[in-house]
């Protein structure tokens, strides 16, 4: 029963993210916000919708764990599978705003997430936690992101210029999409948190190790068809833009509302991985800044390098 739960809740948190973002995007629309923004801020939350309910759920019920190794192993999940299979499908192009803006971001992001959480270590403190002042933290710089990503796009006169189309979506069916995309967020958020800790129990598996996995993995699905559909159509900017920005959100205000609501204690074993993120966004930022482009070749090391990974984690465990 667990199983077909897990599965219902991560059909609700697909289905809602997708409800979601066509509603608020239509909402948008209507009030003439431009494309841009609406890409950037209600696309890239909605496709990071599903990790939120998820990590904020788990960090409600105290599954600290499943907390942050649902972000990390997204992410990681993102770097490898996501951009390697997209660029395997079709080469990446890299725009240069991306190489010297939002992918170094992403990768300082990590880093602050490393340090923050590495109490012990840095801190000197006798446990490692992500406190409420760490949440707040990181949401400030999630504030500063979006900051930045707002005035780039209200900069952008190619993109002001684009004449926007006229969504056939009422207001109030926009704003019921919306209001229905967040309530199967919410649910499909609570049923996986659920069920994948008794699933994890049933299996003698740790929360981390489900996390890092099976939760991971399901809670990406939007990014990767996202990418893959905007890969195989050509969408350069789409397909990377949607995991850089995905991964930042994820970090920055997925962790930092989670941490918020409730301090979340951190596992030694998950620095391992913390570290294994911090390295994989390294070289995926070096082969894209090398020829601002990633090939199938590369795409395809990163992708082996992702099943490498899984491997690693479950014998790990």
């Amino acid at each position: 029963m667990s199983y077909i739960l897990l599965i219902i809740g991560f059909l609700l948190l697909i289905k809602g993210a997708d409800t979601f973002v066509v509603g608020s995007s239509s909402i948008a629309k209507i009030f003439n916000v431009p494309t841009l923004i609406i890409g950037l801020t209600i696309v890239a939350f909605g496709t990071s919708a599903p990790e939120a309910a998820v990590s904020v759920t788990a960090a409600l019920k105290g599954n600290n764990d499943m907390a942050i190794a649902n972000v990390v192993g997204s992410n990681i999940f993102n770097i490898l599978a996501v951009v390697g299979i997209a660029a395997f499908i079709n080469p990446i192009k890299v725009q240069k705003s991306t190489i010297i803006k939002e992918f170094p971001f992403a990768i300082l992001a990590s880093v602050v997430l490393l340090i923050l959480a590495h109490d012990i270590k840095f801190q000197g403190y006798n446990e490692n936690l992500l406190t409420r002042a760490d949440g707040l933290m990181l949401l400030s710089l999630f504030g500063i992101f979006m900051y930045y990503l707002i005035e780039m796009a209200l900069t952008s006169k190619e993109d002001m210029n684009v004449e926007q189309a006229k969504e056939n979506i009422s207001m109030g069916k926009s704003i019921l999409m919306s209001a229905l995309g967040i309530i199967g967020i919410l649910i499909g958020g609570q049923l996986v948190v659920n069920s994948a800790s008794s699933i994890a129990i049933a299996w003698g598996m740790s929360e981390n190790l489900v996390g890092l996995t099976i939760v991971a993995v399901g809670t990406s699905l939007p990014e990767f068809v996202t990418s893959i559909i905007a890969a195989r159509k050509g969408e350069s900017d789409i397909a990377i833009g949607n995991v850089v920005g995905s991964n930042l959100f994820n970090i920055l205000f997925v962790l930092g509302l989670s941490a918020t609501i409730s301090n979340i204690s951190v596992h030694p074993v998950v620095f391992i991985d913390m570290l294994i993120m911090i390295i994989v966004t390294i070289l995926a930022y070096a082969l894209a800044a090398t020829r601002k482009s990633i090939n199938k070749f590369e795409g395809a090391i990163l992708a082996i390098l992702y099943i490498v990974y899984m491997v690693f984690v479950i014998i790990r465990q």
